[in-house]
């Protein structure tokens, strides 16, 4: 019987001769003695090692959180594959090809290593693979995955990003990044061949505008309970084993310990104030309702943050940086204000991008998104990067003062108290119901002295004492 070729279902391998002459079918066995097989060919298709990219900022690793595929899944191009978390933020993996998973290299909360596998895909071999995505080859370095020299100056972009536009014919150096640093983002290279093609993208999520009902359509809102509450201990069972336990430092954990640790290098001063409240929290009472048809849950910080940005309008050596050497001041043109968040992860602080020029409505939409992402710890590195100025909300859990570590390269922060309701007099000498909350900041003394952050702190607390006196400064 002459046979160009058997195919193994078990093995997917292949007969080396062109023909084989079979007289007895005890001769044609799958034995090693014969070798009559190799593996070096596939035949239904090639196994492909889907490698972590470099996902920038000097990540060299990341812990594996959660996988939407499993093996033997069929993946598309885009698809999500997993979720992974560096000590920065977390970002979504999603698939270069189409194809099979056959083999997931890491569980989850591993340690995944950019430049290693993270999963096998078996591809339509017909459709053919660069050679450089089968066979083995060395991570690249930094440099060279999110540098490109063009027309002298260089373009920062992933090796997918860069991907997409190659596959797309599209040239970087005529995309405008919007990430840090001018970075393209995928989120570029979709919405200039959209342009190109004339595609209709989904809209990004944003509060539908409503006009506000008449007075007498609103619906009270229901009164509150303000007792004070107890804390309760958290519902869960405590295992005590009695033996002691070691755990690695990962996640924004471990970028804790980089920055406090770079933190605490500056020479920090403090200056604490109290800030009477009564017509802040009247104001605040009677926009929530305006604010809910909208969308938009309002808090007290969105206003904190905007009379923040106001004063530094006046003091702009509260939103600068100084240099590694103490050489040089850069004053920041944007106010991004950073809000710390307790999570689940760990402490994060993502920011509001260019506060100078949103509403109040503006930045309260923007905490709403940020808050969400936290929640369920899917901040990107563009929300978490390029902080200028940070607001600590202790009061949130307890508390009313505080001493508030400097994020670096920042110069200032300030921790707010809990709201309290105390007695106070007023300019007639009558004791009153007062709205008290307490304020401390922490400032880089070697640029900022003690005068500056308390007018600043001065400015920042009439905002928010007379809150009307902001429409006078608002733009």
């Amino acid at each position: 019987v002459c046979i160009h070729r058997v195919r193994s279902c078990s093995n997917i391998r292949f007969i080396k001769s062109k023909y084989v002459c079979v007289f007895d079918k005890s001769a044609f066995k799958f034995s090693h003695q014969q070798r009559l097989f190799r593996t070096s060919a596939v035949s239904c298709g090639q196994i492909v090692q889907f490698k972590l990219s470099d996902i920038g900022e000097g990540i060299t690793e990341v812990t594996v959180k959660e996988w939407y595929i499993k093996e033997g899944d069929s993946v598309s191009q885009f698809d999500s594959i997993c979720e992974v978390q560096s000590d920065k933020a977390s970002v979504t993996i999603t698939s270069r090809y189409d194809g099979i998973i056959r083999k997931i290299h890491y569980n989850i909360d591993d340690i995944a290593f950019v430049g290693k596998p993270l999963v096998d895909i078996e591809i339509d071999a017909s459709k053919g693979v660069a050679s450089e995505d089968v066979v083995e080859t060395p991570p690249m370095s930094h440099e060279e995955h999110t540098h490109q020299e063009i027309k002298g100056h260089k373009t920062l972009a992933t090796p997918a990003v860069r991907r997409l536009a190659m596959e797309n014919n599209i040239k970087l150096s005529e995309v405008v990044g919007t990430g840090k640093d001018n970075r393209i983002l995928k989120e570029d290279i979709l919405n200039y061949l959209a342009k190109q093609t004339g595609a209709i993208l989904p809209p990004s999520p944003k509060a539908e505008i409503v006009p506000p009902q008449r007075k007498a359509e609103a619906v009270p809102a229901a009164p509150k309970d303000k007792t004070r509450k107890i804390p309760v201990p958290a519902a869960r069972t405590i295992a005590f084993s009695g033996k002691d336990k070691t755990e690695p430092v990962t996640g924004f954990q471990k970028a804790m310990v980089k920055t406090m640790s770079a933190a605490l290098k500056i020479p920090h001063f403090g200056y604490s104030d109290e800030v009477e409240l009564t017509q802040l929290v009247q104001l605040r009472e009677e926009l929530k309702p305006l604010a809910e048809i909208r969308g938009v849950k309002l808090s007290f910080m969105p206003f904190f943050i905007k009379a923040a940005s106001l004063g530094l309008l006046q003091y702009p050596i509260l939103n600068a940086s100084l240099d590694e050497n103490c050489q040089n001041v850069t004053y920041k043109a944007s106010h991004n204000i950073g809000v710390a968040m307790d999570t689940e992860q760990g402490l994060i602080v993502p920011n509001v991008k260019n506060v100078q020029v949103c509403s109040v409505l503006d930045i309260a939409l923007e905490l709403n998104r940020l808050q969400s992402l936290g929640s369920a710890g899917q901040l990107g590195t563009s929300d978490l990067t390029g902080g200028t100025f940070t607001l600590s909300n202790i009061g949130t859990i307890g508390g009313t003062y505080a001493k508030p570590v400097i994020l670096p390269p920042e110069v200032a922060i300030g921790a707010l108290g809990k709201i309290q309701v105390l007695p106070r007099f007023n300019g007639k000498g009558e004791v009153f119901k007062a709205q008290i909350m307490n304020v401390s900041w922490s400032a880089d003394h070697r640029i900022i002295d003690g005068a500056t952050m308390a007018r600043f702190s001065n400015l920042w607390k009439s905002y928010l004492e007379n809150p009307a006196s902001m429409l006078l400064d608002l733009k």
